[in-house]
């Protein structure tokens, strides 16, 4: 059982949890009475300190009282990161609406299913500091504004028949956060997660890793994801450190910007990784030196050996590893500081959380079994929004969350090893073939198609296997140009292999087995867009 790999003990885990902020947004508070003046977000274009930044929140509080938020509203957000996203976020934190966590990079057909599911009561648009935002804005008609303290963002009408949610007394069990998972049938899932339980992940990821004032953290992971969101954004704060927020991550900007602003830790997923390596070989750099960075540390998709030790040969620090899930907040396992691997284990289990193998015949696994891995913990998410049976399915009576992954525990570190689920990670975000499967088989000249995940230089590509109409002369270019105006980028197909028919049991259902293992014979390739 995972008791044995609390690295806390349970008493120290529930004074963390009795001493956390009712909201987010609280998380200021302190920061504001102690140190006003030290810097809380840093960008390109400027920084606001603690004081500035509850000032700003504070005043896009009232700016979105007078645009008819309610509490219990949802109110969408599409988005890069920026200091404007974070002022609306806790500003509607503080005032008990849901914030709708959109990336700017999903299509205009992944936005709008998002947005008539959630019935969003209004929707922001940070197009000041995002084209992909400003595109959806006009789109949808949204009306430009300059706001003070904001700049320019992008609001769209009032949505008057919006219900507002119930809003409970105890603010920590109010939804801080909605985020859209796509789904292993391509309909979009809204994972509710609480200000609990993001403050909980916070907090505890921040004591493990030492977080302090001093620290400046690399703030390029998407805040849009739970990542970037819990851990990187809400963690510096509760910390009382400061957060150098980039909306997109360079290979050649990020070496400068790591040493210029003196980073101290920096997270980021293995493609990031990847392409450092990439960019250093390119410039023949052996090494990299960065004063001040203290951690290096990847999450968000499998950790390859071909990355982990060449990036710790170029950085000279050790580059840990986590493991989570968006319905955890998300981090289920996670290396420590002070017990650093040689090896890809993602870890012990999180502080305070609970996990179980279960394998065959519904036992638990013994050690150094493969069993299927379920937690339980203040991380788990509150369901997943409007949809109780998928609630049901994925969060027993017990609380258990049954992750669908596959791992194995030695000696109290996890090492993840399959899934159950087809899950595909590909640049850290999750890509589910049902629903690139969804779009290619809607084009006229498909009969079906099946996409399966190849693992290419640490990231997980996605491979595409299409059968076509008989003589309706498609190509794959075709279908990449098709596929671009229905998924965002990153769930794009990076290859398209035209066959004459699919590998199918008696019963018609496509044998991907053999597709991975043809996908597994097929040379490194590049993006057919």
């Amino acid at each position: 059982m995972g008791a044995c790999s609390l690295q806390m003990m349970d008493t120290e885990v529930a004074q963390i949890l009795n001493q956390l902020p009712a909201r987010i947004s609280d998380v200021l508070d302190r920061r504001t009475r102690e140190a006003p003046d030290h810097p809380a977000l840093i960008e390109s274009s400027g920084e606001w300190s603690y004081a500035q930044l509850a000032h700003v929140v504070a005043t896009t509080k009232l700016w979105l009282i007078s645009a008819g938020v309610r509490p219990g509203d949802r109110v969408m957000i599409v988005f890069e990161n920026c200091r404007t996203f974070v002022a609306i976020l806790f500003a509607l934190g503080g005032l008990d609406a849901w914030p709708v966590l959109v990336n700017a990079y999903l299509s205009s057909r992944e936005i709008d299913q998002i947005r008539e599911h959630c019935g969003a009561r209004l929707v922001i648009y940070t197009s000041g500091v995002s084209p992909r935002a400003a595109e959806h804005a006009r789109r949808h008609a949204g009306e430009v504004k300059i706001l003070p303290e904001l700049g320019q963002v992008a609001i769209g009408a009032v949505n008057t028949e919006a219900m507002s949610e119930p809003v409970y007394a105890d603010g920590a069990q109010q939804v801080a956060a909605l985020i859209y998972t796509s789904g292993t049938t391509g309909k979009p899932k809204g994972v509710m997660l609480t200000h609990k339980n993001l403050l909980f992940m916070a907090a505890i990821s921040a004591r493990i890793r030492r977080l302090g004032p001093d620290d400046r953290i690399y703030g390029v992971l998407p805040m849009s994801h739970a990542v970037g969101l819990s851990v990187v954004l809400l963690g510096s704060l509760i910390s009382g450190a400061a957060v150098y927020v980039t909306p997109r991550f360079d290979p050649i900007a990020a070496p400068t910007t790591l040493a210029k602003e003196g980073i101290t830790v920096f997270l980021g997923v293995p493609a990031m990784f990847g392409q450092l390596l990439q960019y250093a070989k390119l410039r023949g750099f052996k090494s990299l030196d960065f004063p001040a960075l203290r951690i290096i540390s990847s999450s968000g998709a499998p950790l390859q050996a071909s990355i982990k030790s060449p990036i710790e040969n170029l950085f000279g620090l050790v580059l840990h590893n986590g493991y989570g899930v968006t319905e955890c907040s998300p981090t289920i396992a996670q290396t420590r500081v002070d017990e650093p691997r040689s090896d890809t284990s993602v870890g012990k289990v999180f502080p305070g959380v609970e996990f179980r193998l279960i394998g065959r015949e519904g036992r638990l696994a013994r050690d150094e079994e493969v069993g299927e891995l379920q937690v339980r913990g203040p991380n788990v998410m509150k369901g997943y929004y409007r949809a109780p049976d998928e609630t049901a399915a994925a969060i027993d009576r017990e609380g258990w969350f049954n992750t669908r992954d596959l791992a194995r525990c030695e000696k109290g570190n996890l090492f993840i090893v399959g899934r159950t689920r087809e899950l595909i990670v590909h640049l850290g975000l999750n890509v589910y073939p049902g629903e690139v499967e969804a779009v290619l088989n809607a084009h006229p000249a498909v009969v079906r198609s099946a996409v399966v995940g190849k693992t290419i230089e640490g990231d997980e590509q996605i491979f595409a296997f299409v059968q076509p109409s008989p003589g309706a002369g498609l190509t794959a270019k075709d279908l990449a140009q098709y596929a671009a105006g229905q998924l965002a980028s990153y769930k794009r197909p990076t290859r398209i292999l035209l066959v004459p028919t699919l590998p199918m049991t008696p019963t018609g259902k496509i044998i991907k087995g053999e597709l991975t293992k043809m996908a597994a014979q097929t040379g490194q390739v590049r993006d057919v867009t």
